[in-house]
């Protein structure tokens, strides 16, 4: 090996590194959708997911919604203590364990998700048609085995 293949050999070209370049494809997807929720709802992107996490289970704790979408505990007791001051989303008491709290949308955040769900599906489904027929279920596909490979 000469001396240029060996030193080639040593250096990692993060651009060229698919964990990296998989990051910087997701990350550049979720700032083109924080725009969307950013313009139309004013929400960050731990207030978002917050948001979408409780409408999607109807009912969960903070902890949960860690779990489910991983973020710091901090961020997500941010996000809800915004999503309250919209009235989105209410806090109830666990009658058995005083120290859980149960989330879930109020009325007029229910109607604000269902609105959200709405630009999401049109934004994913641009996004996809943008990328193409043949492309788009080959990524699909792609992204099923990443997932596959790397559960639990």
């Amino acid at each position: 090996m000469d001396d240029q293949n060996k030193q080639n050999a040593e250096i990692l070209a993060l651009e060229n590194f698919l964990p990296y370049r998989l990051n910087q494809a997701a990350e550049k997807v979720s700032q083109k959708f924080a725009q969307e929720y950013k313009k139309r709802y004013g929400l960050t992107r731990p207030e978002w997911r917050t948001f979408a996490t409780i409408g999607q289970f109807g009912v969960i704790t903070a902890r949960e919604i860690c779990n489910h979408s991983p973020m710091h505990k901090t961020k997500v007791s941010r996000a809800v203590f915004s999503l309250e001051k919209r009235r989105w989303v209410k806090r109830t008491q666990d009658p058995e364990d005083r120290r859980l709290e149960h989330l879930e949308l109020t009325s007029v955040g229910q109607t604000a998700y269902k609105d959200m769900v709405n630009v999401a599906r049109q934004f994913e489904k641009n996004f996809i048609d943008s990328i193409g027929g043949e492309d788009a279920k080959l990524l699909l596909t792609a992204l099923n085995a990443i997932e596959r490979r790397f559960e639990g």
